[in-house]
C-alpha cells in the first residue's frame, strides 16, 4: 500500500497484511442511515446542542448546531484557501445536507454525509459490523490490481470517461460532473465487484491520522493498528480514504487507492460518508 509519486503522507510504499475480511458493496445510503435513526433514535453530533465550555471566547449566539457545506464559487479563486468554497452551515446534518431549509428528497440512495466518526461508528455498532481499517478500504478500493495509479489504470478518465464521482472542470466554479454526491453505484464498479470506494465521498477508517507511513503502526493479530503508538497531539484525527466528488487534478489529485486525508472525529462535511467491514 501507498504511493511515492504523489503527497507526502502517502509515502513509503509498504507491504501490509490484513486478516480475512467483507466489505460493504457501496457506502451505507441516506435511507438506510435513515433506518438506524428511526430505529434507535440516534442523535448525530451535528444536530447537538453545543456546550459554551467547550469554545472559550466565542460568541454564544454562534455555538448552533450545523456542520460544513461545500458552496462552488462564482469564479476562480485562491485555491490555497479552501474557505472559498467551504461555510459553517447552522442547521445541516444528515437529513438536510445543506440546511434548514433542505431534505432528502431525492437523495434516499446517495451516501450519507454530514456524519462525524462517533456517528459512523454508532452505525456500524448497530448492524454488528465496525468500520475498515486504512489498508483493509486501500486494499478494497485497488480490486485485486496492486500498484495501478488509479482503481482501474495509469489514467485519470480513460478514453475521456471519468470512472468515479469526480470534479470535472475547473475547481471550485465551474463543474461537468454531478457537483455533489450520485446514487450509489452510478460508476463502474471494481473487480471486487465493490462501487465508489473513489470518488463520491471521502470513507472514514479506524486508523488515526499520522503524517506518512513510516513507523507503520503496531498490528494485532488480525492486521488491524493496535494502537500502541502514541497518538498525535492534537485533536484526534482519523485516516479518510477514497476521494470524492470534490477530487480534482488541479487541486486534490486523490481520488486514488493509496491517498489518504485527514478529518478530525467531531466534524460534519458534506463530502465524508462512510461504509462497513466485519471480519471473516
Amino acid at each position: 500500500m501507498g504511493s511515492e509519486d504523489f503527497y507526502p503522507d502517502e509515502r513509503p510504499v509498504h507491504q501490509r497484511e490484513v486478516g480475512p475480511f467483507a466489505i460493504d458493496r457501496h457506502p451505507v445510503t441516506n435511507a438506510q442511515y435513515a433506518e438506524f435513526v428511526s430505529a434507535t433514535g440516534y442523535v448525530t453530533v451535528a444536530e447537538r446542542e453545543l456546550d459554551p465550555a467547550d469554545f472559550p471566547g466565542a460568541d454564544p449566539a454562534a455555538l448552533v448546531p450545523g456542520a460544513m457545506v461545500f458552496t462552488p464559487t462564482e469564479g476562480p479563486v485562491d485555491l490555497g484557501n479552501w474557505r472559498h468554497w467551504w461555510r459553517w452551515q447552522p442547521g445541516a446534518a444528515w437529513n438536510r445536507p445543506f440546511g434548514p431549509d433542505s431534505d432528502l428528497d431525492g437523495l434516499l440512495d446517495h451516501p450519507v454525509v454530514h456524519v462525524a466518526f462517533e456517528d459512523a461508528t454508532a452505525y456500524a455498532a448497530w448492524r454488528g459490523l465496525r468500520l475498515p481499517t486504512e489498508a483493509e478500504h486501500e486494499l478494497a478500493a485497488r480490486g485485486g490490481h496492486e500498484g495501478r495509479m488509479f482503481a482501474w489504470g495509469a489514467d485519470p478518465y480513460p478514453d475521456g470517461v471519468p470512472q468515479a464521482n469526480t470534479w470535472i472542470g475547473r475547481f471550485p466554479y465551474d463543474n461537468q460532473g454531478y457537483g455533489g454526491t450520485s446514487p450509489v453505484g452510478s460508476f463502474p464498479a471494481n473487480d471486487f465487484g465493490l462501487v465508489d470506494l473513489i470518488g463520491n465521498t471521502w470513507e472514514w477508517t479506524t486508523d488515526i491520522y499520522r503524517p506518512g507511513h513510516h513507523p507503520a503502526p503496531s498490528l494485532d493479530l488480525s492486521g488491524r493498528p493496535s494502537l500502541l503508538n502514541p497518538e498525535p497531539a492534537g485533536a484526534p484525527r482519523r485516516v479518510l480514504k477514497g476521494g470524492s466528488f470534490l477530487c480534482s487534478p488541479e487541486y486534490c489529485l486523490r481520488f486514488r487507492p493509496a491517498a489518504r486525508s485527514p478529518q478530525t472525529e467531531d466534524t460534519g462535511m458534506s463530502h465524508v460518508g462512510f461504509r462497513c467491514a466485519q471480519d471473516r
